[in-house]
């Protein structure tokens, strides 16, 4: 193989593996995060959906004080509960307030994971066309079609 084409394979190769696969890891590992959201909004609306219909006036519980240590807590009214809104803000909400706020915050969490997972395809489909172009290049026979894992 010629110096020019072994060059183009190794710059083809450099961008997948320097820019490509990292973008992906990072798309990845982002929309992890926002499914970890996801689920403590759908964990609170489920609490607050069972205060509601057991009709709890006030409750006792364990509340986690870091390092995995446990206080014993009383809540004396559970009327009104307090929301972590991001950068570290709370917000005092009534149970129909709550469930109106996480239903709007569970729209954009539907919106991010969307916008995350088409933008993992694409990377992955940048990915396979390099690699093509390297196949290609390198004058390799196509590759069968082989089931895709799933990120």
């Amino acid at each position: 193989m010629d110096s020019s084409r072994q060059d183009k394979v190794r710059k083809f190769e450099e961008f997948v593996d320097k820019r490509l696969k990292p973008d992906l890891i990072h798309a990845i590992n982002q929309r992890d995060k926002v499914f970890e959201q996801q689920k403590i909004f759908a964990d609170l609306r489920r609490n607050i959906e069972s205060l509601e219909k057991n009709s709890v006036t006030s409750l006792r519980t364990l509340v986690n004080i870091g390092s995995e240590v446990y206080l014993q807590a009383e809540v004396p009214d559970t009327q009104r509960i307090f929301v972590d809104v991001g950068f570290g803000f709370h917000v005092e909400f009534t149970w129909s307030e709550a469930l109106n706020y996480i239903e709007k915050r569970e729209e954009k969490i539907t919106r991010q994971i969307e916008e995350y997972t088409q933008l993992i395809a694409s990377i992955k489909a940048q990915i396979k066309l390099v690699c093509e172009g390297i196949r290609e290049l390198l004058q390799l026979p196509a590759e069968k079609s082989v089931p895709e894992r799933i990120f």
